[in-house]
């Protein structure tokens, strides 16, 4: 099966191609046939070029291994492997609440390549200090997070809508929905990424049960042997 970027570079390999052969032979541009070929290779086709490859970046930009490919966010990747249930990223990657291949794009629609114009620009950068320039020893977010990125999945969920938390008075529940009242900075859901904590943290390997749990079965089994 041709992929995407296969056909991509197809594309491109047959506009230069047609570019060639124009330069090569000028006069045959000036011919009906030549003056399409000229008109395909140097304007439509490059056109349609860029197009794709944007798309195909876009794409390929989705994907948690791409946003981890910068070394600053090397512990915020590792932050999702952390073996603790206050762990906010860690709890929605390891239980599948998100796609684990598009974890930080879901999580950060609005912040990166995606969402408004302003978040966009702010991604290209991202990209162009990876690698011409220099990046900040402390990363933060520019904006306060908005509860709109929590609210695309679990707005409408059981849940969520059902939870004492949410239900303790009249005004929570609508509170957080307006982004009144934050998910995070509430003291609700407030550990998130926590990377300069990485240190004093277990971690979960995946098909191999954490220390606490094998110490837990391992004193189930001695209290059934007594």
């Amino acid at each position: 099966m041709v992929t995407p970027l296969a056909l991509l570079i197809i594309l491109i390999a047959f506009t230069m191609g047609l570019i060639l052969t124009i330069a090569v032979r000028p006069p045959a541009a000036m011919e009906r046939g030549g003056r399409i070929m000229a008109f395909l290779s140097i304007f439509l086709l490059p056109l349609v070029i860029g197009w794709a490859g944007m798309s195909e970046h876009i794409e390929l930009s989705k994907k948690t291994e791409f946003c981890l490919s910068c070394h600053p966010m090397a512990d915020y990747g590792k932050s999702l492997y952390v073996d603790d249930n206050e762990f906010v990223p860690a709890q929605h990657f390891q239980n599948n609440r998100i796609p684990r291949e598009q974890a930080c794009y879901t999580c950060h629609t609005d912040y990166t390549l995606y969402g408004d114009i302003s978040a966009k620009i702010r991604g290209v950068k991202h990209v162009y200090a990876q690698y011409f320039g220099t990046a900040p020893q402390t990363l933060k977010l520019y904006t306060p997070y908005n509860n709109r990125e929590c609210l695309h999945c679990h707005a409408g969920s059981r849940s969520f809508e059902e939870s004492k938390y949410h239900r303790k008075d009249e005004t929570t529940l609508a509170a957080v929905k307006v982004n009144e009242l934050s998910c995070l900075s509430s003291n609700c859901h407030d550990v998130i990424h926590n990377v300069k904590e990485l240190q004093d943290v277990e971690f979960w390997k995946p098909g191999i049960p954490p220390k606490r749990a094998q110490a837990d079965t391992t004193a189930t089994q001695a209290e059934t042997q007594e």
